[in-house]
């Protein structure tokens, strides 16, 4: 993907048993990558946050599930975070990918799983 716009599309998860679809938002502008989930009370899908190698949960609303992604839309790491906690940069991660807990387990987004985005064109 080349250049990333806010929005919204869908995220294939290939998971083993059969791929997934999962309705996604994209935060691509410092603002509202800056704002990730702040003031929410959840989410239906997912938030993916580009560019970004880091997140913090301080102010959230409730606890969350995190993978970060390489440059392929692999996944590097998976980690539940509850609120008020802060993660270090992931070095090889170039996105963050951000749900309720408990969805990416059911899902089957674990490290080296490869996820496809398809953004939908406004109009």
């Amino acid at each position: 993907m080349g250049t990333w716009r806010n929005g919204r599309g869908r995220l294939t998860v290939a998971a083993q048993d059969a791929p997934v679809e999962v309705e996604l938002e994209i935060a691509a502008s410092y603002g509202t990558r800056r704002r990730g989930l702040l003031g929410r009370t959840g989410i239906d899908g997912a938030l993916l946050i580009t560019p970004c190698n880091s997140v913090h949960t301080f102010r959230m609303g409730f606890t969350i599930d995190v993978a970060y992604l390489d440059r392929s839309l692999k996944v590097v790491q998976v980690h539940t975070m509850k609120p008020g906690r802060l993660h270090l940069p992931r070095l090889r991660a170039r996105h963050v990918l951000e749900a309720e807990a408990g969805a990416m387990e059911r899902w089957g987004l674990r490290p080296g799983t490869r996820v496809s985005v398809e953004v939908q064109r406004p109009g």
